[in-house]
């Protein structure tokens, strides 16, 4: 499980003397209440800040990750940092642009929020001067009475105002329309932040950008009920420069739980990035200096073919997210599928996880010669094609070349008793189960 520790501060390196100069050079600046303001906060006194996530799912996914990196950073530039896992709002969720969001249980809310603390927890650190703390916003919610919601904190939203958020506006917009559920989530993250100004003098809220309209009902709230001045900074939509969404790979999202996105996959995310999107990552998601990622960038430039940028993008972020003794098994796996490894040496969980993708087929242990093996798992269309194959020297089990058409696989070489990696050339790879 990767820690806080594996995240190395940036205090050492020169060309970062100030956060919020490292936060624009980093790309994680869209909008913001008072830049100048902002700028002087944070390179003042310590203060604490917080950003939310609801439990809207069983785990956080890489938009989410944004958030939690630019916590740490602020974290280690000595500021104090709140990590708000949303009971009650995960009750409701953010309006969607184009649908209603279907209402989960209160068990299973309250079961994610557990998950999802657990995640959050792996990102920030809780010794030291600066200790993080999480909160919950049920805390807070959960006793209130609908006559003193509307009392206390209803009365000081205006409806026309509201309407015009960016997330409401659209909806109403559409054939769809909003709740009145949904339409109130924003007087809902108002309130959190009134609560931690008023419990922890909190400063400062992050968020996406596309969560503006919610960050500054709470600056407004506090304006109104307190009388100060707080800030709100929203991180920028991140998307490729192809102009395709990011954070996700073949239509799915991106999860941080390993058992939603196998750090197998995750890792090939990142390694399939695109050569114009890579220095940009290496900023945001990876806590690199300004002097490495610049390197890295020439790197990118001069010699594409090495792919040296994304081998070390992918091994950064899925050092953070899945620790670097899960992300060597990945890499160990990655060269062992096209012969430049142990395929024995791979547990079973990182075997399946590196052929999830491959063509696959099962056979009964009285199927394990060479050429029906061949023919099973779509590497040769017929059985003469598959003896050419293997007449050629162009067939492999487990990266061991067979070159006796008439041979029979032993059961002792199945990897982990029922697994065969078949490969023809030096590309072409296919997975058998065999049955008992």
């Amino acid at each position: 499980m990767p820690h806080v520790n594996n995240i190395e501060s940036q205090h050492n390196d020169p060309a970062f003397a100030n956060i919020w100069q490292e936060l624009k050079w980093r790309g994680l600046v869209h909008v913001s209440t008072d830049e100048t303001e902002l700028e002087k906060l944070l390179a003042g006194d310590p203060i604490t800040y917080y950003c939310g996530f609801d439990p809207t799912a069983p785990s956080l996914h890489l938009g989410n990750l944004v958030q939690l990196l630019l916590m740490r950073r602020l974290q280690l530039a000595g500021h104090k940092p709140l990590g708000l896992v949303g009971g009650s709002t995960g009750l409701i969720g953010d309006p969607r642009p184009t649908a209603e969001r279907t209402l989960n249980t209160k068990d299973t809310v309250a079961e994610w929020v557990g998950y999802l603390q657990g995640q959050v927890r792996r990102f920030l650190s809780f010794d030291g001067e600066n200790p993080a703390r999480m909160v919950n916003n049920l805390d807070w919610t959960a006793p209130l009475s609908a006559i003193d919601f509307l009392r206390e904190i209803g009365k000081h939203f205006r409806v026309g105002t509201m309407l015009r958020k960016d997330a409401v506006a659209s909806r109403l917009n559409s054939d769809e329309g909003i709740s009145y559920t949904e339409f109130s989530y924003q007087i809902l993250q108002g309130m959190d932040y009134l609560q931690l100004f008023r419990e922890y003098g909190c400063a400062l809220q992050t968020g996406g950008s596309d969560q503006w309209g919610n960050l500054t009902s709470g600056t407004e709230l506090i304006r109104k009920v307190e009388g100060k001045s707080v800030h709100a900074l929203g991180t920028p939509l991140i998307t490729n420069s192809d102009g395709t969404k990011f954070g996700k790979s073949e239509g799915n999202a991106i999860w941080l739980d390993p058992d939603m996105c196998s750090p197998y996959a995750f890792y090939q995310f990142w390694l399939n990035t695109a050569d114009a999107d890579v220095v940009d990552r290496l900023k945001v998601f990876t806590f690199l200096s300004r002097a490495e990622i610049e390197e890295l960038g020439q790197a990118v430039a001069e010699r594409p073919f090495a792919r040296e940028g994304q081998k070390k993008l992918a091994f950064e972020v899925t050092s953070l997210v899945h620790g670097v003794d899960a992300t060597e098994k990945v890499i160990t796996a990655s060269a062992a599928l096209f012969g430049n490894g142990d395929l024995t040496v791979l547990d079973e969980q990182t075997l399946e996880a590196a052929t999830a993708e491959l063509p696959s087929a099962k056979v009964g242990a009285d199927g394990l010669g060479i050429i029906d093996l061949l023919v099973a798992s779509g590497l040769s269309d017929s059985k003469s094609a598959a003896r050419r194959t293997v007449g050629e020297g162009g067939a492999y089990v487990n990266n061991t070349k067979v070159s006796d058409p008439d041979a029979v696989i032993a059961e002792d070489d199945l990897l982990h008793g029922r697994y065969l990696l078949l490969r023809r050339g030096k590309k072409n790879l296919a997975t058998i189960e065999v049955s008992a």
